[in-house]
């Protein structure tokens, strides 16, 4: 009785999992596909982005003499479809003090970065950086846009 019990419920399960494997077949609706098709191709892709009118994002004083303020005006245009803000600005020493305006900046519409660097005491070659916070995609992908200014710093004749 116990050997029958077993074979039967062997045979049962074996075919209960046969029956699973079997792919239901599924009829799409045309106009609920079509719905579908529609909303994915009318989504929207929103972003806001840089684009420097330097050939480069970095600016070069060139030779310059020690003790005055040096600034250059980096100018951008907000080349996506929603606007930008620009959320922090933060130099990579504090001999460098960037300017930004709080205001968003339209898709087309022209914003600036300015970069004042103190060459007092810093007689010699420098590079540095400019890290920007907005909500611009970047086109690596990284969540800061850069900027970079260098020089010479010729020393103060004595």
């Amino acid at each position: 009785m116990k050997y029958f019990f077993l074979t039967t419920m062997s045979i049962l399960l074996c075919s209960a999992g046969t029956y699973a494997q079997n792919p239901v077949n599924f009829t799409p609706v045309p106009h609920v596909e079509a719905n579908i098709r529609q909303a994915q191709n009318t989504e929207r892709k929103t972003f806001a982005q840089f684009k420097f009118t330097e050939k480069e994002r970095t600016h070069d004083f060139g030779d310059i003499p020690e003790g005055p303020k040096v600034t250059h005006t980096f100018t951008f245009v907000n080349t996506g479809n929603e606007p930008l803000i620009v959320s922090n600005a933060q130099a990579s020493c504090g001999c460098t003090s960037p300017e930004f305006s709080k205001e968003p900046v339209l898709p087309g519409q022209k914003g600036k970065i300015t970069v004042t660097y103190a060459t007092q005491g810093r007689p010699g070659n420098f590079t540095k950086s400019v890290y920007l916070t907005s909500n611009a995609r970047t086109e690596n992908g990284a969540e800061r846009y850069e900027l970079f200014i260098k020089g010479n710093v010729l020393p103060e004749k004595k």
